[in-house]
């Protein structure tokens, strides 16, 4: 079976997490400093927050962003559920407005229609789902003519750019996750970006049990530290990031050209934004016949996300207003391919040629 996804390690992260273990100094320290450092460079942002998830910093950001009990968040109704489940973890209200099919993200037009449905709203959470980045220049002016907070959720989209500027720098706050499926991985953990010094600050406390100063608790707050083993392996994973996106890119565009037929919609990515394929995702008219051809031929697969949020049971207790048309067509629809940099050419080979001689039909 050809999987899915590999995380991509090598000696140079064992190295690094062996110097670790040899200094005796495990917890948060200077290499989780290093690795802060590194992602702020690498991103252009000013500040960098590392944190033990990407539901933790999800939750931060919201804390962080004043968020208070029963205030509204809108977010995307197609996303893993830690998108909208951070929401209830800060008290607050989800919204979910519904996504455009052409990249499975937040559509501005339909974001606009749930904002005058929704006026009290004090939040965005938008989503670059597979990879593929969000409108961000839409997003932000509806946004900042709303006075409305953005979070951006990068956790699938490290490195993804639009005219050059990445994800997780146009809203106020950034989110990324470093489990070990993602383009870059930790083992586990997350990070969060900010232009905003004083968010910036009030992050560390929330993740540090709400200390300004050692012994000193001004708020609430929460042990979401990353640890120096796991900043150790984020500190080379970073370095290999680059190469890791280059290679999918590589690999979804031989897809792109090489796989014609008919049976399948493939991603597509819009000018001037930079696709970095956490999942190359395909839609199909009959799911099940699909994946029960890709077994018997040995293709791993996944399916992000089989129902929409709004459909999960714990939601369907709550009073979803709205229409998620498209975001339910997806999920009836979505298969994702293996385009992890670990394929060799011959298996990419092989799944071209698999799924070229694919019929829905037979």
């Amino acid at each position: 079976m050809i999987p899915l996804v590999k995380p991509m390690l090598g000696i140079e992260e064992q190295m690094l997490v062996n110097e670790v273990l040899l200094s005796g100094k495990l917890a948060q320290g200077e290499y989780v400093e290093k690795f802060e450092q590194d992602f702020a460079l690498y991103q252009g942002s000013n500040y960098c927050v590392a944190i033990s998830s990407g539901t933790a910093a999800l939750h931060a950001a919201l804390l962080a962003s004043g968020i208070q009990s029963g205030e509204k968040v809108i977010t995307t109704p197609f996303s893993f559920i830690a998108t909208a489940n951070a929401i209830l973890y800060a008290q607050g209200e989800p919204v979910f407005s519904d996504i455009a099919l052409e990249n499975y993200n937040m559509s501005p037009h339909i974001l606009l229609d749930t904002i005058k449905n929704h006026p009290d709203t004090k939040a965005i959470i938008v989503v670059h789902l597979y990879g593929h980045p969000a409108p961000m220049k839409e997003i932000m002016e509806i946004a900042n003519k709303h006075s409305l907070i953005v979070i951006e959720d990068c956790a699938q989209a490290h490195g993804a750019s639009i005219y050059g500027k990445k994800v997780g720098t146009f809203g106020h706050l950034g989110v990324f996750s470093f489990y070990p499926t993602k383009n870059m991985t930790c083992g586990e953990g997350g990070m969060l970006t900010t232009q905003d010094k004083e968010m910036a600050k009030k992050v560390r406390s929330l993740i540090n049990h709400g200390q300004s100063a050692k012994y000193h608790h001004d708020l609430l707050g929460y042990n979401y530290r990353m640890t120096n083993i796991h900043a150790a392996i984020g500190i080379e994973q970073l370095r290999k990031l680059p190469r890791f996106n280059d290679r999918r890119k590589e690999i979804a565009g031989r897809y792109s050209r090489d796989i014609t037929n008919p049976a399948f919609a493939k991603p597509i990515c819009l000018t001037g934004f930079e696709h970095v394929y956490h999942q190359y995702t395909l839609g199909v008219n009959n799911r099940n016949h699909f994946i029960e051809y890709l077994e018997v031929h040995g293709i791993g697969y996944g399916i992000h996300y089989p129902k929409a949020i709004p459909d999960q049971p714990l939601y369907q207790q709550r009073d979803n207003l709205g229409s998620f048309t498209n975001a339910r067509k997806a999920a009836e629809r979505v298969v994702s391919m293996p385009v992890h940099p670990g394929l060799t050419e011959q298996e990419v080979d092989y799944i071209v040629t698999t799924l070229q001689n694919y019929r829905e039909n037979e």
